[in-house]
């Protein structure tokens, strides 16, 4: 379960997959998509079939993409990574369960790592 700030953060931010977020951050700037597309270094092809949810942002251009909207790398990172998680939850058909799960498998590496990083002096 998140904490009570980081339900607080997410709330602000709208809630959206990862090509709307990416069509809103597009319009906001006035571009088009072919010129955003030439901007990252895309097909332009790609930008129309990434905002739509058919094909994924290439999460080497995630970088510059950042850079391009002058964006919080931290916050983009994860939105992007939540629509993957999203789509995979969606994909096998579980239940909202599957995050609280994955939530705490991931406390659990951090926890086994820490502890195996103590260990090796």
């Amino acid at each position: 379960m998140p904490k009570n700030s980081q339900v607080k953060f997410y709330q602000v931010i709208e809630m959206s997959t990862f090509g709307e977020f990416l069509r809103k951050q597009r319009e906001l700037k006035g571009l088009t998509q072919d010129r955003l597309a030439k901007d990252l270094d895309l097909p332009y092809t790609d930008i129309s079939k990434i905002e739509r949810g058919k094909k994924k942002f290439p999460f080497s251009k995630l970088g510059g993409l950042v850079d391009y909207f002058s964006l919080d790398y931290q916050t983009t990172k994860e939105r992007y990574v939540a629509d993957i998680l999203i789509e995979q939850a969606h994909k096998y058909q579980c239940s909202e369960n599957v995050f609280a799960v994955a939530e705490e498998q991931a406390r659990y590496i951090r926890n086994k790592g820490a502890k195996q990083s103590l260990l090796n002096f």
